[in-house]
């Protein structure tokens, strides 16, 4: 009974039981659905086991949009909950949890793939290259992100949620005052999602470097590409500082150490200084990438080239940098003295100098362009005047003494909405819906985009913008209820209606992709929108070896230029092709990691040693299968063929 009783949920309810009949009933359809059609070996040998950067980011975007759903779930019981005075549908603890899991999900699991999937999609793409640099390494950084995401929504019906907040702050998070392994779970899943986070940077840094095709110089990029280069240096910066603080804080929680205790020499401030060292500039992990793809996207549609383009790779650069030096803003009110508050407020504020550049020429861009408003344009419209006010409000809660009336408001909650959904939810549904051709050979209905669209704009600021002013009022974030007499509540009623009407957007989106999938036409041609960039010169879809020929590149609009100068992209003969073999090691290799990091959750060492021994012979295996295996090639014949059949599909 001992044995059973160490995973039982601590605080179990209706909602958690339905969960639970949920993940089984879900599981069991898989099961038999697969088993039914027959297609256990189609999925271990064509998305399983893939090597190729497409289908690798094609599984980042599903994962993505199934925790986009997970997450809206999580936002919609915050919202009723606090929907009128004094509720009871969530009690303190699951009220705790539901927000501790909907801040780790929507950002790390939730818009984190979203960013690594087009990545991967895109990136190898726009350089001219035919794979990423360390393909094998690729397909293990996903499958760890994975194995990382399933672990903490387990937590939910296996021992227990985290409840101590996504910033999972100590002492709260401590052992003493979150007795369940909740925060075990929090420490373990975002450790090995970090870790293949990680990987990736390292893989994408030395793929955008070592792969360029001929010609292509660092400042004759797309903007995405350069997006995509600085995320991934921040990435390699911030990720092994969060790796060392997710450690100390699973040692402290596990072990016994005291690291981040507020007694016996621990420092619970340190945790709190390592984690904004890596969280703010996550921050712009997320939105730099969504900067890159609003500017692929306004140059296409507004039928100019981008203007001012190295003002725009210098912008980039520099909020990379001053990402770094604004942590301490997160916590002005913590007694760090007058002087760090005043360096810090003056950091912070910078920021906004490169950003509003960045704002500044896209809307250079847009003047005397011939403006065609399609779904990704609108999207990517919306987010300027929105993320407008998002900026705003951060320069307001930049200044160190108006921020002790704003802090830890719902002032703060409306702000930091304000920037990331415009910032990056918008960008991302703009570039899955821009890309999709290039992904699938299909586009998603016009109509159907734009009725997301609006949804999702209107309800967006009815959802937010009440808790600017219910925060200045005095409302605090994380609490559970409040009472009549506040006079919260009519404004608290109109956030959770738009909160609906949110939700509803995204269901939308959703039913456009099912919609489109079964009904759109096939024959779209392989440059729907009448693009710029290099991946528009491929056959929709991509075939698995991406270019027939290498390009030769002598702009940063190759594509264009060549459409509009009739430069020849593709002049060398078709030659073989070498390609890697697919693999299950790091599928295989990624499980095991799943049960150490499983069995630490629970103290179960012997089970952790044993994975732990497992891992290592997974790399001994690789070390000596690498001797012998060296790939496949791809011959002239099947190429020219293949090129035949995709591009005659597509006239």
């Amino acid at each position: 009974m001992e044995f059973f009783e160490r995973f039982a949920v601590p605080h179990p309810s209706f909602a958690i039981y339905a969960s639970m009949v949920g993940i089984a009933l879900t599981s069991l359809a898989i099961v038999v659905g697969l088993t039914y059609f027959k297609k256990w070996g189609y999925l271990w040998r064509e998305w399983i086991t893939t090597v190729d950067h497409k289908r690798i980011g094609i599984m980042y975007i599903l994962a993505a949009l199934i925790m986009l759903l997970r997450g809206l779930v999580d936002a919609v019981m915050l919202r009723a909950q606090l929907a009128i005075p004094d509720n009871t549908i969530l009690d303190s603890q699951h009220y705790n949890e539901v927000f501790s899991a909907h801040g780790v999900i929507m950002i790390m699991f939730m818009a984190m793939p979203f960013l690594f999937g087009l990545m991967n999609i895109v990136t190898p793409l726009q350089i001219g290259a035919r794979d990423v640099a360390f393909p094998r390494l690729n397909a293990i950084s996903f499958w760890l992100f994975f194995m990382g995401a399933m672990l903490f929504n387990i937590a939910f019906v296996v021992g227990g949620a985290p409840d101590a907040g996504w910033t999972s702050y100590f002492p709260l998070a401590s052992e003493e005052f979150s007795p369940s392994v909740g925060t075990n779970y929090y420490m373990m899943s975002l450790q090995l999602s970090g870790l293949g986070t990680l990987m990736t940077g390292i893989n994408f840094l030395t793929t955008i470097f070592r792969m360029r095709a001929p010609g292509l110089k660092l400042m004759q990029l797309p903007m995405f590409t350069w997006a995509m280069l600085v995320t991934n240096v921040l990435i390699i910066a911030v990720f092994p500082l969060f790796a060392v603080a997710l450690a100390f804080g699973a040692m402290d929680r596990m072990f016994g150490t005291q690291f981040f205790t507020i007694g016996n020499g621990g420092m619970d401030m340190m945790w709190a200084n390592l984690f904004w060292v890596w969280g703010h500039p996550e921050v712009y992990i997320l939105i730099l990438p969504a900067f890159g793809i609003y500017s692929e996207i306004i140059s296409t549609f507004a039928r100019r080239n981008l203007y001012g383009y190295k003002s725009m790779v210098a912008s980039m650069v520099a909020i990379t940098i001053l990402s770094l030096v604004v942590w301490a803003h997160h916590f002005y009110t913590m007694g760090q003295g007058v002087l760090a508050n005043s360096i810090f407020s003056i950091a912070t504020m910078a920021i906004a100098v490169p950003t509003g550049i960045k704002i500044f020429n896209w809307l250079a861009t847009l003047r005397k362009g011939k403006i065609e408003f399609t779904t990704p344009m609108l999207w990517s419209m919306a987010f300027i005047p929105t993320f407008l006010i998002g900026g705003v409000t951060g320069v307001m809660l930049a200044m160190a003494s108006a921020d002790f009336q704003y802090h830890n408001t719902m002032f703060l909650v409306a702000h930091f909405h304000y920037t990331i959904i415009p910032g990056v939810v918008y960008a991302f549904i703009a570039g899955l819906i821009y890309w999709w051709p290039k992904m699938f050979g299909f586009m998603l209905n016009e109509k159907i985009g734009k009725v997301s669209f609006w949804l999702v704009a209107i309800f967006f600021n009815v959802t937010f913008f009440p808790m600017f002013i219910t925060g200045l009022d005095g409302q605090a974030r994380r609490m559970y209820t409040y009472s009549e007499e506040t006079g919260f509540g009519p404004l608290n009623l109109i956030a959770s209606i738009g909160a609906i009407g949110l939700a509803l957007g995204f269901i939308v989106l959703a039913y456009n992709i099912y919609w489109s999938t079964r009904y759109m036409p096939r024959n779209i041609g392989s440059d729907p929108w009448n693009a710029r960039s290099l991946e528009w010169s491929l056959p929709s879809p991509v075939p698995v070896y991406n270019f027939a020929t290498l390009p030769r590149v002598k702009s940063s609009e190759a594509f264009w230029d060549a459409k509009k100068k009739g430069h020849n992209l593709f002049p060398d003969k078709v030659e073989e092709i070498h390609m890697p073999n697919n693999s299950g090691l790091p599928f295989i290799m990624s499980v095991i990691f799943f049960i150490g990091a499983f069995s630490l959750i629970f103290d179960m060492v012997p089970l952790a040693i044993i994975a732990l021994i497992g891992v290592f012979a997974c790399m001994a295996y690789r070390s000596f299968e690498a001797n012998h295996d060296h790939g496949y090639h791809i011959h002239v014949k099947e190429i020219e063929e293949t090129e035949e059949r995709l591009r005659g599909a597509n006239k």
